[in-house]
């Protein structure tokens, strides 16, 4: 507008000048180069910026590590590494570990892992800080004197939470989220954050790129080398502390009887969702897991999830990109792309008709990559939102209701994996049907290791095609091949407001598949 005023200036009496348009127009051509030029070494800034404060904070945690050793050299590192979190508790509640010798431990560790992987994001030199604290307290909390570390989205004072986003490098948490906030005062001591996929989405206290997505809520969780050290976690986390902090939250305790129970399970199972067929590795595990659950007395029913194609299109896809993905584009305005991304944010870029058109051209022969485009389209009005919303409670109630009919406790699933390559994670996104149906259901779920990829999968792999024999399928392929020797999991999931019912029985899963490991 700015440019069409300007240049009507130039035209007296209706004749053009054309000498001084072309000059005005080259001159906003420069300025436009000029202005994008600045933009990317703005970024650029912001960029060595962070990685300067990162090696800062990595140089300063190195030598404070370096000063613990001089002072205590016969530390027995790896004895304490290999403490299970109970255990390490009990030792540090009883006092013979102290807080400081854990700490740089941890600290010595994770800089020889990062230094291996690129892991962390960032230390938290504030951890120095936080041990002195809680070495003047005579009360211990649950977590007392435990490292750990966040993601990088999880908001720390006075650190970055960045999604991976440049445009959130220059801002710094005003306080801590709510969940650090619990974390420090049940005695733990949070020392780095680790690395995220570009654009992580998430839920109170804690960044995300888009906020306001309520009908397929994310949620937040802890990872752990065992299931005791999930239930100790909650156990701490389910605390007055966390209730007053935030009354959104059910001020429910950790029920430690339903938790510890032994009575037999009636437990549902399937080892496939007719959306997205797994590797052959994750199927056996889902079958193996079932076995062992029947012969120690568990109760085992075939159980169908309803309509996943539908989930997976109609209510979480349409939730993702009920505006055509526009705000979702807005976050990368300016930004780096990660590559795995790419198509993701092309796509979004497609017209609304355009993205229409495609799907029906492709419906005849990829009807998944056919529907992924039309629910990419979006939605067009408020009401077609309401309605929207009201199928994914109408689902809720149905899948809920066959779950009761058959009078099940928990279900035995399969969960995505193995781990894929690297670059393969961003071009398989409706691969995740397998978790994320418990999203939209918002169900407790949690993941077991139970064995790993052996050679008889990776021939198995060879003959895989899916269920469409399409790029998804072949993608997917791609992606977990020359996976031998890594963990393959299944998922266990409770229902709603039943977490300790939940990690009891990924509990049992995970004795039963030690006890065969050893064996």
């Amino acid at each position: 507008m700015m440019i069409q005023q300007q240049l009507s200036q130039l035209l007296p009496e209706g004749k053009v000048n054309t000498s001084a348009a072309l000059t005005l127009l080259g001159g906003s051509v420069a300025a436009l180069v000029v202005w994008k030029w600045l933009g990317k070494k703005m970024i650029q800034k912001k960029m060595e910026e962070a990685r300067r404060t990162r090696d800062e904070g990595m140089k300063k945690m190195a030598k404070a590590v370096q000063q613990f050793r001089e002072q205590v050299p016969s530390v027995q590192t790896d004895a304490i590494l290999s403490l299970p979190l109970l255990e390490l508790t009990r030792r540090l509640q009883e006092g013979s570990l102290s807080p400081r010798t854990v700490l740089y431990t941890y600290l010595e560790k994770a800089l020889e892992v990062t230094q291996q992987t690129n892991c962390l994001r960032h230390f938290i030199p504030e951890c120095e800080e936080q041990l002195q604290e809680i070495e003047g307290h005579k009360e211990k909390g649950l977590l007392y004197g435990i490292p750990v570390s966040i993601k990088d989205h999880i908001g720390h004072k006075g650190h970055l939470a960045t999604c991976g986003l440049v445009q959130c490098l220059g801002t710094l948490m005003d306080e801590d989220s709510v969940l650090v906030k619990v974390l420090k005062r049940q005695g733990a001591i949070p020392f780095a954050m680790t690395n995220v996929p570009q654009s992580l989405f998430s839920l109170s206290g804690v960044t995300g790129p888009v906020n306001g997505i309520l009908a397929v809520p994310c949620a937040l969780g802890p990872m752990a080398r065992d299931v005791d050290s999930l239930a100790l976690c909650m156990k701490a986390l389910l605390c007055q502390d966390m209730f007053q902090l935030d009354p959104t939250v059910p001020p429910i305790p950790f029920n430690e009887e339903v938790y510890s129970s032994s009575t037999p399970l009636r437990v549902g199972y399937y080892d496939t969702d007719g959306y997205f067929p797994l590797p052959p590795c994750m199927r056996r595990a889902v079958k193996e897991t079932r076995r062992a659950l029947q012969a120690a007395g568990h109760q085992l029913v075939p159980f169908s999830p309803p309509r996943i194609p539908y989930v997976m299109t109609e209510l979480f896809l349409k939730t993702f990109f009920a505006d055509g993905g526009r705000t979702w584009l807005d976050v990368f305005t300016g930004n780096i792309v990660d590559p795995g991304l790419k198509p993701q944010v092309n796509f979004c870029k497609i017209p609304r008709l355009v993205k229409k058109l495609l799907a029906l051209l492709l419906k005849p022969l990829f009807p998944r990559l056919a529907e992924y485009l039309s629910a990419m389209a979006g939605m067009r009005s408020v009401k077609e939102m309401w309605n929207h919303h009201h199928q994914i409670q109408m689902y809720r109630s149905q899948f809920i209701s066959q779950w009761k009919e058959l009078q099940l406790d928990v279900v035995l699933c399969p969960v995505l994996g193995p781990a894929f390559t690297t670059g393969y994670p961003g071009n398989l996104l409706t691969a995740i049907s397998s978790t994320m149906l418990y999203n939209v259901l918002n169900f407790p779920a949690g993941v077991v290791p139970v064995s790993t990829v052996t050679e008889a999968d990776e021939e198995e792999l060879k003959l895989y095609k899916g269920c469409c024999d399409d790029p998804w399928d072949r993608t997917l392929k791609q992606a977990v091949s020359g996976a031998v020797g890594l963990p393959v999991a299944v998922q266990c999931v409770a229902l709603p407001w039943q977490e300790e019912l939940c990690l009891r029985f990924m509990k049992e899963v995970e004795t039963l598949s030690r006890d065969k490991r050893v064996a």
